[in-house]
């Protein structure tokens, strides 16, 4: 019997390479998505063709009771065998310290940081009451999936790479890095977490595509980073079970190559002096 993964912002960019490359490996997808129906039904239609079971999941991620509404979806759907949870969705919205907006600020607090903290607490909860129930230790004994249970945080290389730019997401992935030590210690070993922190390989904001072809290449590879291997990175921390409080950087050595401001902006100051 395949274990389920949970895939938030599971139906495009990053998060549909993580739903492929799960489902490729044979497990079960719950994709979630919020303004993507389409996209998330149709790639869940696709997956099916490798032999696995997928599910499409509408959900806001903004407070307690929605981001709850769809772990006990997911919870039900997956007849209780979620063994890994992809914290991949998140809100990018252009900001700084001196002018942020209170309310967009705590949305990206919310979705980026708040929701991944619950979803930890919920699959824990789940795990403990698993091994309560069956008079089993957490570790062992029927109840446990195939696969180690797991969560699996995506940050960002700005959390290694500091610039003053997007304030808030930066914050709220600056958090994020550091409650991988702390959810790996204060779940062990009943669940593990992990993260991957991917460099620029989507044009993202207000990023134009002659841009982003420069801005992709600046990192000590000097090539654009493939998704797929970002992918692969967190299929592989999800199926190690001798790895927890670990952040995997796949990054091409981006966050090596310091800026005084997003890699964006660089490019455009760059452009303008070239002219």
């Amino acid at each position: 019997m395949s274990d389920w993964v949970l895939v938030t912002g599971g139906a495009t960019r990053l998060g549909r390479e993580i739903s492929l490359a799960f489902a490729k490996a044979g497990w079960n997808l719950i994709c979630h998505y919020r303004n993507s129906e389409e996209k998330a039904q149709s790639l869940c239609q696709e997956v099916t063709s490798f032999g696995v079971f997928a599910q499409a999941l509408y959900a806001e991620l903004e407070n307690e009771d929605s981001c709850l509404g769809l772990y006990k979806q997911a919870s039900e759907v997956s007849n209780h065998r979620l063994a890994c949870i992809v914290n991949s969705a998140s809100l990018f919205i252009p900001d700084n310290a001196h002018d942020f907006e209170e309310h967009q600020a705590l949305q990206q607090l919310s979705v980026n940081l708040m929701a991944p903290m619950r979803f930890g607490k919920w699959l824990y909860e789940s795990r403990l009451n698993k091994a309560t129930n069956s008079g089993l230790d957490a570790t062992t004994g029927s109840s446990v999936p195939k696969h180690s249970p797991s969560i699996v945080h995506i940050l960002d290389q700005k959390v290694f790479n500091l610039n003053p730019d997007y304030f808030t997401y930066t914050v709220s992935k600056l958090a994020l890095e550091r409650i991988v030590s702390l959810q790996a210690q204060s779940f062990g070993p009943s669940l593990r977490v992990n993260a991957v922190s991917p460099g620029l390989i989507y044009p993202s904001g207000p990023q134009d595509l002659e841009n982003f072809k420069i801005a992709s290449n600046a990192n000590l590879m000097g090539i654009p980073i493939d998704p797929k291997q970002v992918a692969q990175s967190v299929l592989f921390l999800a199926q190690n079970p001798c790895i927890t409080g670990t952040t995997i950087k796949v990054d091409n050595g981006q966050h090596l190559v310091p800026t005084p401001r997003d890699i964006m902006f660089v490019v455009d100051q760059l452009k303008q002096n070239n002219k």
